[in-house]
């Protein structure tokens, strides 16, 4: 494991208070939707499948479009990202051909061609016809430095869980467990290597093994040809915690092993393994995320710090030699200092330099930090970026140079795959997607939108340029707010085909909970204040109309997750405001959802439904129960998994159960495999979105 932040998401402190149960708890004549796979509850599930899939399919556009995003999804002209190990830069890619999916490796020079040659070296459609398995990848964790080992992870129908197996590189072929090879069955695990002979791994050993939220409790040290269950307990977190892990960080020759303890998700305890084979607590605000780099310790903060006679603001990324740290010192330099528009989107690390991404107004720009390593001084320097859209960098190899892949994109503008060089002027663009749609026909606009209690709230608009301000264009609102997860002016290659280039109008919202403005936008929408997030919705949407770039009757709105969520409180708050809805794998029922699979681990975000205090403000934007009968909603498409294992399906199910009984008109339609992502392939994945671009296409009279 070679990260440089240890935890993205894990970065605040909110305490969840002792659960008590709360005393309007309602009856659910829909409970039993909550049984994922039984035969009743799927029955129940294919025939409202059948029910949406032949008014969707039979509507015109819909086998156009399905055909479209397909061709998109296998297109041979998408990007072959490639992460380097050793001498190899290896792939995982899908097209018509590798349904599933082949993890392949090549050269950098076979690489720089437009036609690469490629070596195989899993095909998961042969692996999964050879084992009768629905394998999904899950990715794969190689062995540093030797790189001639792997940890591959493979899913049944895309969900969370997975199984581990190790992978020999060199014969391309499973180490066998007879022979000592290591290998974990289906659970939300957490391994890692640690050396060759010895892996840390948090798993499910059996009864009491696993937090409230469904992940690891407890993390051993497992040796090479012993048992799992022989394997040594180093450190066991309460059950109540989030999860914890163990795994070993590589930093320019040094090696850190650290326990990553979270007992909520936006709280962290990290312990380091001392010379003397002891864990040490490191001593930091609980709401501070950690890294490393050439033996400085980096930190990111969640609240402002008041340290060493300074306070640093929330959001601040600081450094400091690691061994001070340690004994006690608190002298920071300050890489990045946050400001009232502008975020810490992350970093990247090379040989000599980490360059630190910084977002400004839902902008990126680029700087690179040098440590000398005879003074402990920093120094910055910038590194030329675009001045719109967006941009991504990243190392390509640590211990070997300042090479650096920069990748950029915008509405507009395909992503292009750069080479660079830190503190060189000289790029080279290795790739290039194709356009999937004719941007010169477009138009991109960012405008603001006042807040109930005054906030501005900024969103993006994608726009043909045909385009008129008369009220009468159906528009799409995407928007997400939450968990600091910013949302990006990127290229949406399906948008803009299946929407945007057929004369709608595309809208992206950077609400409150989001990531876009660092830790207080996220923190000003959470818990008793979520209802700013909706708030924020429905004032871009109101907008929207005042600006007569759409009306009512044309506007529809979409999210998934914690985005479906937020739809589902749109409506049912303002219905209004919507013509139709495409609620995808959605949260729903908040007074159960922290019973529910993952639920529990987002507390922190939301609150505790059974503590009275915090279902007072859940209850009043739960959708499920607040939507009435009588009232006049938009139509609404509900959209999820059987195989998401992470929001339960059962959300989507009983609130279209509910809408039923009530008398409303609503669609259904749940993909039987596909995970949190919705689907486990390209066809499932172009045939959900054909799904939803058709019913928002008929909706909003496109």
């Amino acid at each position: 494991m070679r990260k440089l932040i240890l935890t993205g998401l894990a970065l605040a402190s909110l305490s969840i208070m002792p659960a008590r149960a709360s005393t309007d708890a309602p009856d659910d004549s829909h409970l039993w939707l909550e049984d994922v796979t039984g035969d009743k509850q799927l029955a129940w599930v294919r025939e409202r499948n059948a029910v949406s899939t032949r008014e969707l399919e039979s509507s015109p556009g819909f086998e156009q479009t399905r055909a479209a995003l397909l061709a998109i999804y296998n297109s041979r002209e998408k990007i072959p990202y490639v992460a380097k190990h050793g001498a190899h830069y290896y792939n995982f890619w899908q097209d018509e051909n590798h349904v599933r999916g082949v993890w392949r490796r090549t050269t950098f020079a076979e690489y720089r061609k437009t036609a690469p040659a490629w070596e195989t070296v899993i095909d998961l459609d042969a692996l999964a016809a050879a084992e009768n398995e629905n394998w999904v990848w899950h990715g794969a964790d190689i062995l540093y430095p030797d790189r001639d080992r792997a940890l591959v992870k493979f899913s049944r129908g895309g969900a969370d869980a997975d199984v581990v197996r190790e992978f020999d590189l060199k014969t391309k072929t499973f180490v066998a467990p007879g022979a000592g090879g290591f290998a974990l069955p289906e659970a939300k695990s957490r391994v890692a290597w640690r050396d060759r002979d010895t892996l840390y791994v948090g798993t499910d050993f059996g009864a009491g093994s696993l937090t409230d939220s469904g992940y690891p409790r407890i993390v051993k040290e497992w040796k090479r040809g012993t048992p799992l269950a022989s394997a040594a307990t180093i450190f066991e977190a309460d059950k109540t915690d989030m999860s914890v892990s163990a795994f070993r960080i590589h930093d320019h020759g040094a090696h850190y092993d650290m326990i990553l303890r979270r007992p909520a998700f936006f709280t962290n305890e990290v312990l380091l393994r001392n010379p003397a084979g002891a864990w040490v607590r490191l001593d930091k605000p609980d709401d501070v995320s950690v890294g490393v780099h050439r033996g400085q310790i980096l930190l990111v903060l969640r609240k402002d710090w008041t340290v060493g006679g300074r306070t640093h603001a929330a959001g601040a990324l600081l450094a400091a030699d690691l061994k001070r740290y340690l004994a006690g010192a608190r002298d920071f330099t300050v890489l990045f200092e946050p400001g009232p528009r502008k975020s810490l989107a992350g970093t990247a690390d090379t040989k000599n330099h980490l360059v630190v991404n910084e977002l400004e107004n839902v902008r990126n720009k680029l700087f690179a930090w040098t440590l000398d390593a005879a003074t402990g001084k920093w120094t910055r320097q910038p590194v030329p970026a675009p001045d719109f859209g967006v941009t991504s960098i990243s190392g390509i190899d640590e211990d070997e140079s300042d090479d650096v892949f920069i990748q950029t994109q915008d509405f507009l503008t395909p992503p292009s795959l750069v080479l660079g060089t830190i503190g060189k002027s000289k790029r080279e663009t290795l790739k290039r997607l194709p356009a999937f749609f004719d941007a010169g026909g477009m138009k991109v606009f960012q405008y603001e939108a006042t807040s109930a209690d005054g906030m501005r709230v900024p969103y993006f608009v994608l726009a043909p340029k045909s385009f008129r301000a008369d009220g009468t264009a159906p528009a799409l609102l995407y928007g997400y707010g939450g968990f600091q997860i910013s949302m990006l002016p990127d290229y949406k290659a399906h948008f803009g085909r299946a929407w945007v280039a057929r004369g709608g109008v595309y809208v992206l919202a950077n609400l409150r909970g989001g990531g876009e403005f660092g830790p207080a936008w996220h923190q000003a929408a959470l818990r008793e204040k979520r209802q700013r997030a909706y708030d924020d919705f429905a004032a871009i949407a109101e907008d929207l109309i005042a600006r007569k770039i759409t009306s009512p009757a044309r506007l529809g709105i979409m999210g998934g997750s914690n985005g479906g969520l937020l739809v589902g409180a749109a409506f049912t708050q303002r219905p209004d405001l919507y013509r139709a809805v495409v609620c995808q794998v959605p949260l729903l029922d908040m007074r159960r959802y922290n019973k529910l699979l993952a639920g529990a681990s987002w507390m922190a975000e939301y609150g505790n439904p059974d503590v009275p205090e915090d279902w007072a403000f859940i209850k009043k934007y739960s959708p499920y129960q607040n939507v009435k009968p009588g009232v006049k909603y938009p139509r609404v498409l509900f959209t999820t998994s059987t195989r998401d294992d992470r929001v339960h399906p059962a959300h989507a199910r009983k609130m279209v159960a509910l809408m039923e009984a009530q008398g409303h008109d609503v669609l259904y339609y749940e993909n039987i495999e596909g995970g949190h992502g919705g689907a486990a392939n390209a066809g499932q994945r172009a045939r959900m979105w054909a799904l939803s671009f058709t019913f928002l296409a008929k909706e909003l009279g496109l």
